[in-house]
């Protein structure tokens, strides 16, 4: 589980991040193929897709080729959990859609599960400000968004999957979501992005940070790619105003009227002195302890509400200890797609990384089952090759690398 901006950035240490790229330029970090395995995989996609309920044509989108489809072409009209009504995807839809090679973007996913919660927990807890997560599933040779940037810092997980990224030398100038920089046209964009800076193939446990404002698309080259795009808003300059605007309600200068006008020249000389002095009344606010020990507890504080509950505990129970297979079973992703065991003499060996997995004939039959999908469980394992030791299996398979644990 990735627990802290350390586990994130290794083998980069946060303190060389902060030095050379916090706000300055991209990195490309790569990562052995499970360092984000209990972030996501196909099973919890799946899985969390099947929450019907919590979908929304506005939470689930599709993209064919940069053009967004419309919800009412992948959504049915129901009622929503709130009594309201919704159009909600509906699966057959979608999966035509998905036929065809829209990419699906999931919004909001950042406390759906653990997984998911842990980077935006270790960004956040970094100081770095509130950190939401979207996915993006997409599909060979389709593209799902043209060259763009963010609002935000994007800091990109690679789950599944291959996908090349265009980095271009242009930045915008610190934009923020509002319609003077969300409503530029495309062609804007695609003078204003410079030319090629770097092209970055993003592979399963790569990281990809992107200060804000920083030109971009992306094109999958792998039959499917999954990544997660963390974005990281920080507190800003026109925060420290809002904070004014609540202190300014109890110094009465603020709350007198301005000079009237007329139109002459003494009435706009009255105005551009009350102007003058509430600019004064301003700049001694912003020295005030009071507003400095606000503005430090609105920055330390800059993060989103996710999680935290423990009923139990609340009333001073204490948790029973599972005794059962309950909930779900641990699943295992597999790490070294196209992997197969073949055979060397009498015995049947499975090469990894870490060195080769000699395996008895039921187990590389096991093994070539196993080894062709995204993931296994060992209950499917046991189901397929109940011949074949499966706890053992998984666990050789998972200390040569070829797999690992996953959420």
């Amino acid at each position: 589980m990735i627990d802290s901006l350390a586990a994130l950035l290794a083998p980069l240490t946060p303190e060389r991040f902060f030095a050379e790229h916090l706000d300055r330029q991209p990195l490309h970090l790569r990562g052995a193929p499970g360092k984000f395995a209990d972030v996501l995989s196909w099973r919890q996609i799946n899985r969390l897709l099947d929450m019907t309920h919590i979908w929304s044509g506005t939470s689930l989108k599709l993209v064919m080729d940069s053009q967004a489809i419309p919800p009412e072409q992948f959504c049915t009209r129901a009622t929503s959990r709130d009594g309201a009504p919704v159009l909600q995807p509906d699966a057959k839809l979608v999966q035509g859609w998905i036929a065809k090679g829209a990419s699906v973007v999931m919004n909001d996913v950042d406390s759906l599960t653990p997984g998911l919660a842990s980077v935006s927990s270790a960004l956040e807890d970094a100081g770095l400000g509130k950190s939401q997560a979207n996915v993006y599933i997409s599909w060979q040779s389709h593209k799902a968004f043209r060259t763009h940037y963010d609002t935000h810092d994007v800091w990109a997980v690679q789950v599944e999957g291959e996908k090349d990224w265009n980095i271009w030398e242009g930045r915008a100038d610190y934009p923020i979501a509002h319609p003077a920089f969300r409503g530029q046209p495309q062609a804007h964009h695609d003078q204003a992005r410079g030319k090629l800076r770097e092209v970055v193939r993003m592979r399963p446990g790569d990281l990809l940070y992107l200060p804000r404002g920083w030109y971009h698309d992306a094109l999958a080259e792998a039959p499917a790619s999954v990544h997660i795009a963390y974005g990281v808003h920080a507190p800003l300059g026109m925060d420290f105003l809002n904070i004014l605007s609540e202190r300014v309600l109890y110094d009465p200068e603020f709350r007198r009227p301005l000079p009237r006008q007329d139109g002459s020249n003494p009435a706009k000389f009255a105005l551009t002195q009350r102007a003058g002095l509430l600019g004064q009344r301003l700049a001694e606010l912003s020295r005030d302890p009071k507003v400095m020990e606000a503005l430090a507890q609105f920055v330390s504080g800059y993060r989103y509400g996710r999680g935290g509950y423990d009923m139990l505990a609340a009333r001073g129970i204490a948790a029973p200890v599972a005794a059962g297979a309950g909930g779900d079973a641990p699943a295992f992703r597999v790490l070294a797609p196209g992997a197969k065991p073949v055979r060397r003499g009498a015995e049947w060996v499975v090469k990894a990384a870490q060195g080769s997995v000699v395996v008895t004939p039921a187990e590389a039959e096991a093994a070539t089952w196993l080894l062709a999908r995204p993931d296994v469980t060992e209950a499917e394992l046991a189901a397929v090759a109940p011949a074949v030791d499966a706890p053992a299996l998984l666990g050789r398979l998972t200390a040569a690398g070829l797999l690992a644990p996953a959420a």
